[in-house]
């Protein structure tokens, strides 16, 4: 295999960490600083009442303060990523690097700690001393066998959960792949024999989860640079190896391995021979987990064995054990109760849990992860890819639950199903919207039509709305093409409804009906029939019409001109209402919607009118308060122009009806718009807050907005949603992905209520 890890030269490395600022890390505020009253209360004389509050009951700092969410990881640098002792500093890189990751996969804030010192006690007692300012501690890089004493002490010394990572971390993505390996090959643990290279701090941890987890004690051959750890071994023996001693002849790792099930390797490159891979037993579970190179290549074991599963700590083979899968989740959970500590019981949930999102169908973000493939559980795939954006809502529920069943929470969660969507919601700003509109949408159990079903994303994102309950999916495209689709997916045969245009008994009414609205648009009737039959947009449209479905996805294989126009040759905007598209925009906590971003390309005042009445509308559906501004280049009649006038005319032809109940103003520029103290400078606004409705005065400027918005910051787009047309259709982009369909989809599905009112053809 062609090694695919990313090069780079020692410049570029010293330049990544030094531009365009030092380090990986910063501090930001969570509170406003703009005023002297932020400031008062923020330090002196506010920030003595929690200072009190904290001095009667120091739990209230979980409150109070950032403790709830921080997480220290704290070295002294005596093993520092296989470079061995190279001092505290030199380990500041990893250690920032470490609370990098902490951020960025589970939203856990940390800082970097690090001790200059090797003396055991003195580095206990620095720990013990500081502990209390966080919620936990992660211990990183420190030298075996003084990294099991220092984390035993502190365990019992502190009241935070502490966790030495290096030995924990990598045992419980390990047995999360020791796991699926022993489903994939028809094993139980408690019959598999293990051999493990390595006595250090992961393989000791390793040894010890796997036997928490089932597998018999003189099941597991420990063996170190001296051979097997055997009852009345003497030489370089320590208590946290004599925990592992078991009575055995063997005396060697080829021994060991001989007949064995599984290797867990966490040893040095070059530890394991061919020859002791081919002595194992059928179906081998290799884990070579030594970085930077493995014990043995899996190149090397599959020239002597075709029937292993194998597993390294690199990603640029399949089945990395990579410790990102474990820590930030398993913080994660125990912060969310206050854990007082990480048990036994919270590590082998997680493991189980990975385990069990292993076998679970993938996600686009996980295929992308992999080049464009998509891994199926299997052989090459037992253990979750660190882009699997369902961890952190996955995960952590396994761990807080434990901590709650073993009693180490000292906040129980009461609903884990809200508990899980909040997760969901921490790492993508969309979640909290997307699940209220789920919610409404399970209620009505819609069908839907996904008109381009032979499409294998589009197979996907059908089988996804149907198992997240939100209705029942409707497929056009030929049988054939469809199944061999859903084959290709591993959506099961069967699951979903198919029905081919060319070969519905429906065809009659609406080659009737359609012909009816377009004869005197220059169509002949066998051109309509040839619609009906191969334009799976416009049997789609018929379908809704007709009431035989309640709304329609479609857009993946066509732009979204031509799709919209084959919709608009059967269906037309609701009496009295504008067609538009909306996109949502999310940023920092902040909702705002943009229109039009795809329909009308130079709207004049009527035209504007109707794009704030559709919004404006929507937005209140979707539960917000819309306040709407036609934004423009001037403020006010400063300065003016030609666009700037049919946006006047606009907001002069709302003034005059009396039926307008959203708040309005214009023209305003954005930035004005935006500006919730944007009245003291003009008191006559009629806006009592920040837009969050905003009408732009052609297409060119509402898609430069929201793509700026998009490529310039953490901003998430949802849209444009299509809203007017008598029956609810969404136009996806080309190529879109399983989520953005399923999404698209499901705001079908929930316009349909909104749309109640319009009755099928038939009637």
């Amino acid at each position: 295999m062609t090694s695919k890890r990313p090069t780079f030269t020692d410049k570029e490395a010293l330049d990544f960490h030094s531009q365009p600022q030092p380090g990986k890390l910063s501090i930001a505020p969570t509170k406003p600083m703009a005023t002297q009253r932020d400031l008062s209360l923020a330090y002196s004389p506010g920030v003595a009442v929690p200072v009190k509050a904290i001095a009667e009951n120091k739990d209230l700092a979980f409150e109070y303060t950032s403790k709830g969410n921080m997480v220290a990881v704290i070295s002294n640098g005596t093993a520092i990523l296989g470079l061995g002792d190279l001092g505290a500093m030199a380990s500041k890189p990893v250690m920032e690097g470490k609370s990098v990751l902490f951020k960025r996969f589970a939203d856990v804030d940390s800082i970097d700690v690090e001790v200059t010192t090797t003396d055991t006690e003195e580095f206990i007692t620095t720990v013990r001393n500081i502990g209390e300012t966080w919620g936990g501690i992660n211990l990183e890089d420190i030298a075996s066998p003084e990294c099991f004493i220092i984390e035993s002490r502190l365990r019992e010394e502190l009241d935070v959960p502490v966790f030495h990572d290096d030995q924990h971390g990598t045992a419980i993505i390990a047995a999360a792949g020791l796991i699926n390996a022993c489903h994939i090959t028809g094993r139980e643990l408690k019959d598999v024999k293990v051999a493990v290279s390595g006595a250090g701090a992961a393989g000791l941890s390793c040894a010890g989860l796997i036997r928490h987890l089932g597998v018999r004690p003189e099941n597991i051959l420990m063996c170190d640079s001296r051979g097997v750890v055997y009852e009345g071994r003497t030489e370089k023996m320590d208590q946290f190896k004599s925990a592992f001693a078991v009575k055995t002849e063997k005396r060697t790792l080829t021994e060991a391995m001989e007949g064995a099930d599984v290797l867990l390797g966490l040893s040095i490159a070059g530890a394991v021979t061919k020859e002791m891979i081919a002595g194992m037993a059928k179906d081998p579970i290799i884990f070579a987990m030594a970085n930077p190179d493995p014990e043995i290549t899996p190149e090397e074991i599959k020239q002597v064995r075709d029937d292993a599963i194998i597993a390294t700590g690199r990603s640029d083979y399949p089945n990395q054990v990579n410790n990102v899968l474990g820590f930030p989740y398993i913080f994660r959970g125990a912060l969310d109760v206050r854990a007082r500590s990480i048990n036994e019981e919270m590590k082998v949930a997680a493991a189980q849990a990975l385990a069990e999102l292993a076998r679970e169908d993938v996600p686009d973000e996980v295929a992308a992860a992999y080049h464009g493939s998509r891994p199926q559980f299997g052989r090459e795939y037992i253990i979750p890819t660190p882009f699997d954006p369902r961890l952190i809502s996955f995960i952590p529920p396994f761990v807080a639950q434990a901590a709650m069943d073993t009693g180490v929470a000292r906040t129980p969660i009461e609903d884990m199903d809200e508990y899980r969507r909040k997760l969901a919601r921490r790492l993508d700003p969309t979640a909290s919207f997307l699940q209220g509109v789920q919610a409404a949408v399970r209620e009505k159990k819609p069908r839907i039509v996904f008109a381009e079903g032979e499409e294998p994303s589009v197979v996907r994102a059908a089988y996804s709305f149907k198992n997240q309950g939100l209705g029942e999916p409707i497929l056009i495209g030929r049988e054939n093409e469809v199944n061999r689709s859903m084959q290709q997916m591993g959506v099961p045969e069967g699951s979903l409804e198919i029905i081919n245009a060319r070969l519905s008994d429906r065809n009659p009414e609406y080659t009737d009906y359609l012909y009816d609205r377009l004869k005197r648009q220059g169509y002949l009737r066998r051109d309509v029939q040839r619609l009906v039959n191969q334009d799976r947009n416009i049997f789609g449209s018929c379908m809704l019409k007709f009431g035989d479905a309640d709304g329609m996805v479609t857009g993946v294989t066509r732009n979204y001109d031509v799709a919209l126009k084959d919709v608009q040759l059967v269906l037309d905007p609701i009496p009295q209402k504008q067609v538009i598209g909306m996109s949502m925009v999310i940023n920092q906590g902040k909702t705002v919607f943009i229109a039009d971003t795809s329909i009308t390309e130079l709207p004049v005042a009527e035209d504007l009118v109707g794009i704030a009445c559709e919004a404006a509308s929507s937005v209140s559906s979707l539960g917000f308060i819309p306040r709407v501004a036609f934004v423009s280049y001037s403020t006010f009649g400063n300065p003016m122009g030609e666009r700037a006038e049919k946006v006047r005319e606009a907001v002069a032809m709302l003034d005059a009806r009396d039926d307008i109940k959203f708040e309005y103003e214009g023209d305003i520029s954005v930035d004005t718009a935006m500006n919730p103290n944007h009245k003291m400078i003009y008191p006559f606004s009629r806006l009592t807050g920040p837009a969050n409705v905003l009408v732009m005065p052609a297409i060119h400027s509402a898609a430069i907005a929201t793509r700026l918005l998009t490529s310039m910051s953490r901003a998430t787009v949802i849209g444009p949603i299509l809203l007017g047309f008598e029956k609810p259709v969404q136009i996806a982009s080309l190529g879109a992905t399983v989520s953005d369909i399923t999404n698209l989809a499901t705001f079908a599905a929930f316009d349909i209520d909104q749309l109640g009112h319009i009755k099928p053809a038939t009637d």
